[in-house]
């Protein structure tokens, strides 16, 4: 798998989606876990991190919320956040 690079523009864009999201999670993981980024890409790397975790929440909230909304017979439309 690529390894995702830790860059501004990266840091200040909003996921194309879940799966996007996801995989730059992913390969953030990786590069922070291989213990070759400096302390500063460490610091820089956890705070999208952390974006990234909070934007796959609200995703699945949502989702869960579709779903309950289903399990009671109604279905209503699912516009992500």
């Amino acid at each position: 798998m690529p390894k995702a690079k830790i860059t501004p523009s990266s840091a200040d864009t909003a996921p194309a989606s879940y799966e996007a999201a996801l995989k730059e999670l992913e390969g953030l993981v990786q590069q922070m876990e291989s213990g070759q980024l400096p302390l500063a890409d460490l610091l820089s790397g956890y705070q999208r991190g952390a974006e990234l975790l909070g934007y796959c929440r609200a995703q699945l909230d949502a989702v869960e919320q579709q779903i309950k909304v289903l399990d009671n017979g109604a279905l209503k439309a699912w516009t992500p956040t």
